[in-house]
């Protein structure tokens, strides 16, 4: 078991060099129109948005741990 996973590991990082290979004739159009910083600030308004989300569940199931301990 240990094995095929370390096997699906090593195929699936030995490929990612080989779909990184456009990756900066891309990045160079997009930062020469302006457009790579419209990227990242979506990139982070969305990461920024998963923070705060798992910060208000960790919240919520906070209170509910305590209200469930109260009740025991």
């Amino acid at each position: 078991m240990k094995q095929r996973i370390i096997i699906i590991l090593f195929a699936l990082l030995s490929t990612v060099p080989a779909l990184a290979q456009n990756q900066p004739e891309m990045a160079d159009i997009m930062r020469s129109n302006g457009k790579i910083y419209v990227v990242v600030a979506v990139c982070l308004t969305i990461l920024i948005g998963l923070f705060l989300y798992l910060i208000y569940l960790d919240t919520k199931i906070s209170k509910l741990e305590k209200q469930n301990n109260r009740n025991e």
